[in-house]
Order: structure tokens, then C-alpha cells, then sequence
């Protein structure tokens, strides 16, 4: 009786267990932490990661070039004829080659791999950069909707109030049939309003979720921001001080600069075409004829070994050669004049950037003002309202400019944050860990 006792506890233990795994425990992350667990965590950014290992395995692989090949041969043959008994044939060699020159094409073609695997580094933070900056939109959405909806909660609960004293002075006579219904109205506006809200934040919850690649039934809870570090956003460097980091960190340009080099090394390469090819070949093997009955003298007679050179010279190939080495040429200049307008568009996107911080910066600040004014504002009016002063569409009149201040505010604020951040992102400021 104990034993079961035991399996039926242990049972309901694991079941216990099982059910916590599967809902698992909410997540709680702040923005560097989303940032780290995606980049560590994302399917599209392992896809990217594998790229790297590829370019440095073709890399190896070219090295390799320098080195002989090695290979075998065995044959074994039944010949049979009317005037002859069957018999066995056989040979086996050992075959080696090595190019001993190849007009440097050798050489050229390790310098391109190790090119193109030195700028997978950089390809891999240009995707993190582009990657970062949809996790900024999607979490600070988020944030927006969650301190919209607390804001719009209160509201609610103002109006579910109005509504109640609304009833009551109607019954009393106090106010016309109509005020009643538009204090209604604002309260049903007021619940819809919470509903799309409450909509989009579960949307863009699940686009994070998304990006950090984990289960959509996975709970997941935002950490708010310090409002001193949303503060010291506004301390802003000079705009020349941002231009010159986004230059030095930015990806972009040294992907370009690895374009140009890379066309480089590919004229060098279409180049050796005019060159003559050296190869040095060696073989050693031996056969053996009519049968197995004097297999071993004659494997041992039979041996022989081979080494040669061998020449080959280009003459006339269709001007073949000389039209690679043209359009390389023109692939290396196409690749100078994209690094030069690469740099002009960095440079102008930086300063538009920069621009549009400052401006949602001001903008965050008077929005602010007009927020707490329209606040107190409208807690004046709701006052005057509950004491009979004021009617009912003056109320619900200021309550409208509360909310249209308040929603300003909301937005310009996250907006402001995004953007400051986004130019973190262009600066290398924003900087993650585990990557």
C-alpha cells in the first residue's frame, strides 16, 4: 500500500511539474535583456550566423589549394577469347598532382575568401542593427500602449462615476435626457477606446515574442524604463560628435570598403588567365598479368613510377580572358563609386537623424506641459461639473482636450525615446552582450 501511495505522489508531482513547464513563468525583461535574448536566440539571426561558419569554411578550403592532390586507381579485368583461356588483369597506381604556378590565382583566390570571411563579421552587425531597431519599435510600442491603457483606465472609472451622477441628477431633473446620454456615450467612447488599445498591445506583444523566438503562450512581461534614464536621453552630443562615431562604428562602410577590395583581388584573379599554368604530376604503381599464379613477381616486376611537368600556355581563348579582366574592372569601379555614396547617404541619414531627435525632443517637452495642464484643467471642470456650475457638454468638451493632450503626450514621448535610441544604434552606442 505505500509503495502505491508513493507512485500515485510521484505521479501527481510530475503532472504538477509538466503543467508549469508547458505554461512556464512569465518573463520579465527590460530592454537590453530583450536585446540579448534575441540575438542569441532568433532563428533568422542563427540562419545569418551559419553564413559566417560557411564563408570561413570556403576559406579553409582555399588554403587548401596549395597543397597535392592524392587519389588511387584499381582495376581488375576478366579477359576472355575463343583461342585463349580466360585470365585476370589487374593494375593499381598511386596518382598525385600539384600546381606549382597559376599566375598567382592561388594566391588570389585565398586573399578573396578571407575577404569575404572578414566582412561576414560586419554583414552579421549590420543585421543586428537592423535587427535591433525592430525590437526598439516593437518594445516601445509595447510601453505606449501600456501606459496609454493605465491612463485610459483611470478615465474609465472618471466616466463610470459621471454616469452614476449622471442617472441621479437626471432622475432628479437636475439635467436634460440628453446630458445623460452623452455621458453614456463617453463612457461606452472610453471602453472601446481601452479595447483597441488593450488589441494592439497584445499585438505587438506577440510581434516581440516573435523576434525572441519564443512560444506565444510563453508570458511575457515588460520592465519600464527609469524615468532619470528617459531624462538623460536629452542630453544630446553635438551633432558633429554623433557624424564621426556613426563613420567609425556603422558596418555599412566597412562592408563597402570590403566590396571595393574584394573587386580588387577579382581583377588580379581575372588576370592570371594570361599566364601559363605548371603542373607537377607523379604516379607509382604496378599490374599484373594472365592470372594470379605469379602475382607477386610480377606486381614487384611490374613496378613503375612516373614525374612529370607539365605546360600549358595560353594563346588565343575568344578574348575570353581579356573580358573578365574588363568587367571586373567595371565591377571595381561600380564598387568605389557605391562606397562614396554609401558614406554621402550615412552622412545625410546621421543628420536627418539627429534633426529628428532634437525636434521630437521639443516636441516631447511642450507636450508634456500641455498635458499636465489640460489635467488639471480638466480635474477643475469635473469638479465644477459634480458642484451643477458647468454643463454637461463643457465637461465632456475639456475631457476631449485632455485626451487629445494626453495621447500627444504619450506619443511624442515613446517617439522620442525610439529615435534616441535609433541613433545609439547608428552611433554603437547601444551595445549588447553574448553577440
Amino acid at each position: 500500500m505505500k509503495h502505491i501511495f508513493l507512485v500515485l505522489f510521484l505521479c501527481g508531482t510530475f503532472h504538477i511539474v509538466a503543467g508549469q513547464e508547458k505554461s512556464g513563468y512569465p518573463l520579465r525583461m527590460t530592454l537590453e535583456q530583450c536585446i540579448d535574448f534575441a540575438l542569441n536566440n532568433n532563428y533568422s539571426r542563427e540562419s545569418v550566423r551559419l553564413n559566417k561558419e560557411a564563408t570561413q569554411d570556403r576559406y579553409n578550403q582555399s588554403n587548401m589549394e596549395r597543397l597535392p592532390n592524392l587519389s588511387v586507381t584499381v582495376g581488375e579485368n576478366l579477359n576472355y577469347s575463343k583461342n585463349n583461356t580466360a585470365a585476370w588483369n589487374g593494375n593499381y597506381r598511386l596518382n598525385s598532382s600539384l600546381v606549382l604556378y597559376q599566375g598567382g590565382s592561388i594566391n588570389e583566390n585565398i586573399k578573396k575568401s578571407r575577404l569575404s570571411a572578414e566582412q561576414t563579421e560586419y554583414l552579421i552587425k549590420q543585421y543586428d542593427n537592423e535587427f535591433v531597431i525592430r525590437i526598439l519599435h516593437t518594445f516601445f510600442s509595447i510601453l505606449g500602449n501600456e501606459e496609454l491603457l493605465k491612463y485610459q483606465q483611470s478615465l474609465l472609472k472618471s466616466s463610470e462615476e459621471q454616469v452614476k451622477l449622471g442617472i441621479e441628477r437626471f432622475r432628479s431633473g437636475e439635467i436634460l435626457e440628453s446630458d445623460y446620454l452623452l455621458l453614456q456615450s463617453q463612457y461606452n467612447t472610453d471602453k472601446n477606446n481601452i479595447d483597441e488599445t488593450t488589441i494592439q498591445h497584445e499585438n505587438s506583444l506577440l510581434a516581440l515574442k516573435n523576434l525572441l523566438s519564443i512560444e506565444l503562450r510563453q508570458g511575457l512581461e515588460i520592465v519600464y524604463p527609469d524615468t532619470v534614464d528617459i531624462e538623460k536621453m536629452g542630453l544630446l552630443p553635438n551633432e558633429e560628435t554623433v557624424l564621426e562615431s556613426a563613420l567609425a562604428n556603422f558596418p555599412d562602410l566597412r562592408i563597402s570598403r570590403y566590396n571595393v577590395e574584394i573587386a580588387g583581388v577579382a581583377v588580379k584573379i581575372a588576370k592570371s588567365g594570361h599566364y601559363p599554368t605548371v603542373n607537377l604530376t607523379g604516379s607509382v604503381g604496378s599490374e599484373h598479368l594472365n592470372g594470379v599464379s605469379h602475382f607477386g613477381t610480377q606486381f614487384s616486376d611490374r613496378f613503375t613510377a612516373q614525374a612529370g611537368i607539365t605546360v600549358s600556355i595560353p594563346i588565343f581563348d575568344r578574348s575570353y580572358t581579356k573580358s573578365n579582366i574588363t568587367q571586373s574592372r567595371i565591377a571595381m569601379k561600380q564598387a568605389e563609386l557605391e562606397e562614396k555614396q554609401n558614406k554621402l547617404n550615412l552622412q545625410q541619414t546621421i543628420s536627418q537623424e539627429y534633426q529628428n531627435v532634437v525636434s521630437s525632443l521639443n516636441s516631447f517637452k511642450t507636450s508634456k506641459i500641455r498635458e499636465k495642464a489640460y489635467s488639471a484643467s480638466f480635474e477643475t471642470y469635473r469638479k465644477q461639473y459634480d458642484a451643477g456650475s458647468i454643463t454637461t457638454v463643457e465637461l465632456l468638451q475639456q475631457q476631449d482636450n485632455y485626451i487629445s493632450a494626453l495621447n500627444e503626450y504619450i506619443q511624442d514621448k515613446y517617439s522620442f525615446v525610439l529615435k534616441r535610441k535609433i541613433l545609439d544604434v547608428y552611433i554603437g552606442l547601444l551595445t549588447t552582450t553574448n553577440q
